[in-house]
C-alpha cells in the first residue's frame, strides 16, 4: 500500500464511533470495506487478525486542486488489544496464508 494508515482504540464502541464519523463526512469517498470485527466473519481467514480495512479518497477542494482526489488510501480502525498481538511474526503468517 502506498497511503495507509492504523487508527488504534481501547473500545468498540470508539471505533464504531469512528467508522459512523467517516461514513457521514462529505469529503471521504468510501471505496471496499473489509469487517474483520463482524461476528459472521471467520477469523482463520486472517490468521486470527482482526480489523476494519477502509478503502477511502479524500474529496476536498484541496486534494482535488492537488489532483489527487482519486488517490485511494487504506484506513485500519484496530481495537488496541488485537494492535499488541500484531506483530512481524503474526504479520508474516497473515501474509503468507494471503498469499
Amino acid at each position: 500500500d502506498i497511503c495507509r494508515n492504523t487508527l488504534l482504540f481501547e473500545r468498540v464502541d470508539d471505533l464504531t464511533a469512528c467508522l459512523e464519523r467517516i461514513v457521514r463526512d462529505p469529503e471521504v469517498a468510501l471505496g471496499r470495506v473489509k469487517n474483520r470485527l463482524a461476528f459472521d466473519y471467520d477469523p482463520a481467514l486472517s490468521a486470527g487478525y482482526r480489523d476494519v480495512a477502509l478503502n477511502l479518497c479524500i474529496t476536498s477542494p484541496y486534494t482535488i486542486s492537488l489532483g489527487i482526489d482519486q488517490h485511494v488510501c487504506e484506513l485500519q480502525l484496530i481495537l488496541k488489544d488485537f494492535a499488541e498481538l500484531k506483530n512481524a511474526e503474526g504479520h508474516k503468517r497473515y501474509v503468507e496464508l494471503r498469499n
